[in-house]
């Protein structure tokens, strides 16, 4: 995944508002969103062999890479224009499957999906121009190639919305919301995750918490971590939507289970507290200790491991190992 330097990672830690748990602060330090994904290749896997059998991609999806080069190579050899083919070898080479991973000959490859018209190939080339990597770093480019695949990639105008948020023009934050919402209609996460959290702040569109707690729910059904973790926030607060505890730590637990940082920790404080989960020291310990490896620093929940027994203590530490272990 390629990231926007100047965005900042949502979910980032703040204290929770008192030790009696009245309620959970926002995950996010500065409520921006996370940058989009480098390439959402399964939507083009999954358009492409429906249409026409389409063995390149097909390959891909089952992940036999070297077979998908091969197809795609062939397939270039025929059609000097086949911009799926291309894009599909741009992807292999930017991820490293089947190829030693090469980001030049990513771009390359990208470029000429671009040149023969191929959104998904525009879309991956802009990312890498909004980088630098594996071609000269152009944000001007880079905006142009979202513009043009936007209509049919999600994730372009998502990434042109984010692009917007930080130009500093008047008419931006307003422009944003309206590609976020183009996007998250059709279905992309990181699109729902950053509307929510503008109607949660009312940047570009009125301050809305029953419709950012409506797009939050949306982009955490569709496994968006970061969403997930804020999402039970909402629920645990009874912010935007009604006030459930047990759903709270469900959300926490999906985004805990996937290594969030502050999902667990938001789950290790209810397994200690006894909300919305039976109390349980020992899986309270557990997602504790796995928070806390990740940097997240609690001194309610370094108190709160203090009344665990030696051997509640080792059966959290193996908890821990059993989490990690592959």
């Amino acid at each position: 995944m390629i990231k926007r330097p100047f965005l900042l990672a949502a979910a980032t830690l703040l204290a929770i508002v008192s030790p009696a748990m009245v309620g959970f602060v926002s995950a996010q330090q500065q409520p921006k969103p996370p940058a989009p994904k480098f390439l959402p290749m399964p939507q083009s896997a999954q358009r492409l062999p429906a249409q026409d059998g389409d063995k390149a991609y097909a390959a891909y999806q089952l992940g036999l890479y070297r077979e998908a080069m091969q197809e795609a190579e062939a397939r270039v050899k025929t059609n000097p224009k086949d911009g799926a083919a291309f894009t599909l070898m741009g992807e292999l080479y930017a991820k490293g499957f089947g190829v030693k991973p090469d980001l030049t000959k990513a771009a390359q490859n990208f470029q000429k999906a671009a040149a023969a018209g191929d959104a998904q190939g525009q879309y991956a080339l802009a990312m890498l121009k909004l980088e630098g990597k594996g071609v000269p770093k152009d944000e001007s480019a880079a905006k142009t190639l979202l513009e043009s695949s936007a209509a049919k990639v999600p994730a372009a105008s998502y990434a042109l919305g984010l692009m917007l948020l930080t130009d500093g023009k008047p008419d931006s934050d307003r422009r944003a919301v309206t590609l976020f919402q183009d996007a998250a209609l059709r279905g992309d996460a990181d699109a729902q995750y950053g509307l929510a959290v503008l109607y949660k702040e009312g940047r570009g569109v009125p301050k809305s918490p029953s419709d950012a707690a409506l797009w939050m729910g949306r982009a955490a059904l569709s496994k968006n971590v970061a969403a997930e973790t804020e999402y039970g926030i909402m629920l645990f607060n009874g912010e935007g939507v009604g006030r459930n505890e047990q759903a709270a730590a469900a959300m926490f637990r999906r985004a805990a289970e996937k290594n969030g940082a502050v999902a667990q920790n938001r789950l290790a404080r209810l397994y200690f507290a006894g909300r919305g989960v039976r109390r349980d020291l020992v899986q309270g310990a557990k997602w504790a200790i796995l928070s806390s490896a990740q940097g997240l620093k609690d001194p309610w929940l370094d108190d709160a491991m203090r009344e665990l027994t030696p051997g509640e203590r080792r059966q959290a530490e193996e908890a821990v190992q059993r989490f990690l272990s592959p």
